[in-house]
Parts: C-alpha cells; sequence; structure tokens
C-alpha cells in the first residue's frame, strides 16, 4: 500500500510539472509584440486617467501629460484649460508655448483643430492644436502635440482619440463632483427636516426642569447642545455607525425626558458592525420617525427596538416600533415627504443608500395600521471608496 501510494505521488508531481511546463509555453507563445503593445497602451492609459478624473487643473495636467505624450507619439505635449493658459507642458520645444497658447485661444473659440506649422530651421515641424469638447459643455482644455515630422493622417487620429479619451475622463470628473455635490445638498435637505417640533419640545423639556431639578436641566441643555452639533457638521457624507448610534441616544435622551416611562428603547448592537460606514444621518430619520408617528400617537406610549446585526459581509440594521403603524399605501404611492404628517426623510435615506451602495441596499419598510413599523437598511461592512 505504502509503494502504491508513493508511485502515485510521483505520477502526480509529474502531471504538476507537466501542466506547468505547458502552461509556460503557452503563456510565452501568447506574449507577442502586438500584445505586448496593447497592454503597455492600456497601462499608459490607465496612468493618464487618474489624475484627470479628478478634474483638469495644473496639478492633474503636470501628472497626466507625460502619459497623454506617449499616447499620441508626439515629442511634446502641451495642456491648457478652457481659457488658453498653460497648464502643463512635458518634453523640449519649450519655445513654442506662446504659439500654442495663441493657438489654442483660437481652437477654443472655433471648437476647432488648429496645426501650427514651423519656419525653416526650426527643430520642430507642426503643433497639432485639439481642443478638449465635453458634449453639452463645451470646450474644457486643449491639448498640443508638437511633431518633428509632418503628421499624418494615423498621427492626426492618434491625436484626435487621446483628446476624446482625456474629454471621458475629465466628464467623469464632473460627474463625480457633481454626485458630491448632490449629496451635500441631500444631507442640507435632510438637515433642515430635522423635525421644528423637537427642537421646540426640548427646549420646552428643559425649560421645564430649570426650576424642579436645575442638574438634570443642565444635563438636557449639554444634550441638546452635542446632538445639534453632531447634525450640523460638515465633516463629510458618511460616518460610522457607533457615532450615529451615539447621536440617536442624545435624541431619544431628550424624549425620554419629556414622555417619561410611556417611551422604552431596546438596543441590540452586535460590537463588531460599529465601525461600518453609513451616509451622514442616516439612522436618524428611522428613529424620529418612530417616536413621532409611531409611539407619540399610540395610548401609553411604546417601544423603539434599534437593532444593528452582523450578517457576513454585510450589516443588517433595523428601527422597530409597537406604534400606531400607517398604510402601506402611502409607501407604494411615493408620497413619503410630501406632507409632514406622512414619514419624513425616508425617501431621502432610501435615494442615499441606493447611490453609495447600489440598488440592493435600499430601505424596507413593513408597516401596517395598528401594527408599528419597522424599517430596515441593508449595508456592506466594506465598499471600496466609502470612507467615514
Amino acid at each position: 500500500m505504502t509503494s502504491a501510494l508513493m508511485w502515485f505521488a510521483v505520477i502526480v508531481a509529474c502531471a504538476i510539472v507537466a501542466v506547468a511546463v505547458i502552461s509556460l509555453r503557452g503563456r510565452r507563445d501568447l506574449t507577442t509584440p502586438e500584445e505586448r503593445a496593447v497592454h503597455a497602451t492600456l497601462h499608459t492609459a490607465s496612468l493618464a486617467a487618474r489624475p484627470l478624473r479628478r478634474g483638469l487643473d495644473t496639478e492633474s495636467a503636470a501628472e497626466a501629460a507625460p502619459h497623454l505624450r506617449a499616447l499620441t507619439g508626439g515629442d511634446a505635449l502641451g495642456v491648457a484649460d478652457a481659457d488658453a493658459h498653460l497648464l502643463a507642458w512635458n518634453g523640449p520645444h519649450e519655445e513654442v508655448v506662446g504659439q500654442f497658447r495663441e493657438a489654442a485661444a483660437r481652437a477654443v473659440r472655433g471648437q476647432r483643430r488648429i496645426l501650427i506649422t514651423a519656419p525653416a530651421g526650426a527643430t520642430w515641424r507642426t503643433v497639432v492644436v485639439q481642443p478638449l469638447l465635453v458634449e453639452d459643455v463645451g470646450v474644457v482644455g486643449v491639448l498640443g502635440v508638437v511633431t518633428t515630422s509632418t503628421p499624418g493622417p494615423g498621427m492626426l487620429g492618434a491625436v484626435g482619440e487621446v483628446a476624446r479619451y482625456a474629454c471621458g475622463q475629465i466628464e467623469l470628473a464632473e460627474l463625480d463632483a457633481s454626485r458630491a455635490r448632490l449629496d451635500r445638498a441631500e444631507v442640507r435637505a435632510l438637515r433642515a427636516q430635522i423635525s421644528p417640533h423637537f427642537i421646540y419640545n426640548a427646549l420646552g423639556t428643559v425649560a421645564s426642569f430649570v426650576r424642579t431639578d436645575p442638574d438634570r436641566a443642565r444635563e438636557l441643555v449639554l444634550e441638546f447642545a452635542d446632538f445639534t452639533r453632531y447634525s450640523f457638521r460638515n465633516s463629510g457624507e458618511f460616518t460610522v455607525l457607533s457615532d450615529e448610534l451615539r447621536n440617536i441616544d442624545r435624541y431619544l435622551t431628550l424624549e425620554r425626558a419629556r414622555f417619561g416611562d410611556t417611551l422604552q428603547v431596546t438596543l441590540q448592537v452586535a460590537p463588531e458592525v460599529l465601525n461600518v460606514a453609513l451616509p451622514f444621518l442616516a439612522l436618524q430619520p428611522l428613529v424620529e420617525n418612530a417616536v413621532r408617528h409611531g409611539i407619540a400617537g399610540r395610548a401609553g406610549g411604546g417601544t423603539i427596538t434599534i437593532v444593528a446585526a452582523d450578517e457576513g459581509t454585510d450589516c443588517l440594521i433595523s428601527v422597530e416600533d409597537d406604534g400606531v403603524g400607517m398604510d402601506p399605501e402611502l409607501l407604494r404611492s411615493g408620497t413619503l415627504d410630501s406632507d409632514e404628517a406622512a414619514h419624513v426623510g425616508l425617501s431621502n435615506v432610501d435615494d442615499r443608500l441606493r447611490a453609495a451602495f447600489g440598488n440592493d441596499y435600499g430601505l424596507v419598510v413593513d408597516t401596517g395600521v395598528g401594527a408599528g413599523t419597522k424599517v430596515s437598511m441593508r449595508v456592506p461592512k466594506f465598499k471600496a471608496g466609502i470612507r467615514a
């Protein structure tokens, strides 16, 4: 039996070596000069894309210029902005910069390519001045490619394709910036929806303790100050779950001071999900809705249960109340935010979750008249580009 196992091991080892040799031979045969050229071009294009995705400015132009020059095959390359101001120059022939800027201004005005021909005795032959034209936006910049020979159709076509590629990356940068501005606007809108009734009620509650329990009033004032400081911070569109829960605790402290024992809160949080990133103020509207539209309308009050569970690659968060509930038709009608009496901010939170993590990560609402309401969200424990 031992001998048979030894022979089996030898056969397996030989088979592995044979497969490795075949694999290496196949790889060597497939790595042709054409394939290497394609791989090199794609790599250069990716290096040019990274800075351009930040937008076109002096820093990104300087970083992208050598890679754009390599893609065009030019002897030198200049980048100007939409006002024909030079942003970067890569390579020799800097004596051409002045002519490039003048031609760039004409290229911007006419939104067309311009060729500059060298005078006799110059060390260069042509400058191809190509505007960077983005649809529905206009000219966002200009490329100037210097050659030491007369450019043929292939060279001119390459410059045009590189310009289109650069335009695509700059357009994506603008889309990223627009999305960030939209996210900030949505956060501001959500802040504006923080109930003025809560603010009035919180201050009224504090005032009621000033004479009867000054120490309690002082504590509530500090809680209110910390709550508003967090809610109106300007440090980004994302936060971590632990910070969001801490602010919700401040909110509930103020509400419990008003409702007394009629408002009960149960919290179940897995420690391993406390550092999960989620959109800023994603939980606050859910808890506020549970208090205002669930518990406050129920005789005798009720209980709010907040759960954050570890579910593999995701964190499942839910806010549930045993209050009056609501008509599910309001949810299906898409009018959650159209009325002060409806659940405030849910559509905003749902949109921001889907924008950040994809359509699989929106809100899920279970409710019925007299049956309470449960609002759940699923958040990935890690997603590239999302940081608090």
